[in-house]
Parts: structure tokens; sequence; C-alpha cells
């Protein structure tokens, strides 16, 4: 629908990640929450817990954590799910507000999870906004990648594997920064990828992923041709 009604007005949307240098690209970022039958935000902590690991998570209830921790222990592994073009990689560098480790934070606007909890927002709004994704997403396994991910956290009743960015020491774990590096990481045996999806669909997803890898090796870009067709 927006490609055909900008042909009509003579534009040509894009929806590419990062579609020119030097700017900041297009994002595709995710609010997540989760209610029961009845409409209650079931990531809400009905009491405040003062005895919290960290402060961030106060007003998180225990599934919110679980879910939590299953997303982040599975980011590394899913990322083809958020960034599945060569293009969606330029998007995510340093210095343009874009996430590139594996970090979160309560209303953390730089981390690749950002809580939303009291008492930045009311108890029936919180969230996670998954900060990943760029413009160019497939939305249904980009979800899908999410829940997955979110729901074997809960089953499993996994801790948080990091702190939040505000007392964090340590250096964060770095994201897949290439499709070639986050296909490897997504397909191999021991991929949270290949616990959360079928074998078969993380095999043939893979396979689409390394088809478009071998078309960029073949091509000569625009930036090959003006550095070397007079210097080499």
């Amino acid at each position: 629908m927006p490609k055909s009604v900008g042909m009509e007005n003579g534009i040509t949307p894009s929806f590419m990640a990062k579609p020119i240098h030097g700017l900041p690209g297009n994002s595709g970022h995710i609010h997540i929450s989760l209610t029961d039958s009845n409409g209650k935000n079931l990531f809400a902590r009905e009491d405040a817990d003062l005895e919290a690991k960290w402060s961030d998570i106060t007003h998180l209830s225990d599934i919110g954590r679980y879910f939590l921790a299953g997303v982040l222990e599975a980011l590394p592994d899913i990322m083809p799910m958020f960034a599945p073009t060569i293009n969606s990689y330029k998007r995510l560098v340093e210095n343009y507000w874009a996430p590139i480790n594996v970090t979160w934070g309560l209303e953390d606007r730089l981390s690749s999870i950002r809580l939303i909890a009291p008492p930045v927002s009311r108890p029936g709004a919180t969230r996670f906004e998954v900060r990943i994704p760029g413009a160019d997403l497939h939305p249904h396994y980009a979800l899908s990648a999410i829940l997955a991910a979110g729901l074997r956290g809960i089953d499993k009743k996994i801790s948080i594997p990091v702190p939040p960015t505000s007392v964090r020491k340590d250096k964060p774990v770095n994201l897949p920064n290439t499709l070639e590096m986050a296909v490897q990481k997504f397909n191999r045996h021991e991929s949270v990828a290949n616990q959360i999806f079928s074998p078969d669909f993380v095999s043939f997803f893979a396979a689409t992923r390394e088809h478009e890898l071998r078309l960029w090796r073949e091509a000569v870009t625009d930036w090959e041709f003006r550095r070397y067709i007079e210097t080499v």
C-alpha cells in the first residue's frame, strides 16, 4: 500500500534500515506486553519488590523477569529475525542511537531492550521495547522470535543474565554486526533459534539469507568503483 500511494504521488517510500550514509537509520522498534484473558498486564508487579536485585526491576513481575531473561539470552542467536538484510547492519553501528550489544535497562533508550515500568509508566502500561529491529524487518518473524524467546524464558525460569546498563561494570557482549555473522550463529545446532523454531524453518530461512549473501559478494558496489577505478 505505501509503495502504491507513493508512486501515485511521485515519491518512493523506502523501508531500508539505512538508506543514507551519515544519517540515522529507519527503525522498527517493537513494544510488547503480555496480558491474561481479563486484560491484566502480567508484566506488572502488584507490590513493589524492595529487595529486587536491581532497582530497574522493582516493579517488574516474576513472569516479566523470566520473559526478559529469555529474550536477552536469545538475542545473539535470533538476529536474522530482526535484521534480515545486508543493509540492516549498516544501521546497527555506534553513535547513531542504535543498539549493538546485549543490554537492557529501565527507560534506557540506548540499550537493546528498554523496560517501561513504574515509576516511568503506569503499571498497566508495563512493557518491553525491543530496539534492534529496523524498518526492513518481517514483522511476523520478529514478533514470533520475541514471543518464543520470552516464553522459553518463562518455561525455564531463566534468570536475567546481565545487569542493567546503568550499573554494569563489564563490557557487554556484542551482537553480530554483519548478516554473515548473524546467520552463522542463527544456524548453529546449539543455537537458541533451533530451540524455539523448528530446525526445518531455521535451515530454510538461513538458506535464504545465505543466498542474499552470495548475491552481495558477487556485486560490484558504487563504493568499490569510486575507490578503486583510478587508484589501482
